[in-house]
């Protein structure tokens, strides 16, 4: 035991190995909105990061209901956040309410 933790090379390893999975766990996705319309919603996990693409004409919002998030996007824009924690988070455009969609966030 004295050996590995006075050794720093294979500290150093095992910190980046560590890291790595960590970070190899999280995936990124894009929400895209076109046509008055949020596209499909893929399943997340906490630690994930969502773009949203606005391909419309239009300036959209992604809002939560809850307040958790509110994403100003304009035409032929895009933005990212990450998924902070898990549950379900209704969200709708500010500008069109008719808009709206769910993310369902897992751990």
């Amino acid at each position: 035991m004295r050996w590995f933790t006075r050794n720093p090379v294979t500290l150093a390893v095992c910190w980046l190995a560590i890291g790595n999975s960590v970070s190899a766990m999280a995936a990124e996705h894009v929400i895209i909105i076109a046509r008055m319309q949020f596209g499909t919603v893929p399943a997340l996990r906490v630690g994930d990061v969502i773009t949203w693409r606005n391909d419309d004409i239009f300036r959209h919002t992604a809002t939560a209901r809850d307040k958790s998030f509110d994403i100003d996007l304009p035409p032929k824009s895009e933005r990212s956040m990450t998924v902070k924690q898990a549950g379900e988070a209704e969200f709708y455009c500010s500008f069109h309410p008719m808009m709206v969609g769910r993310l369902d966030v897992h751990p």
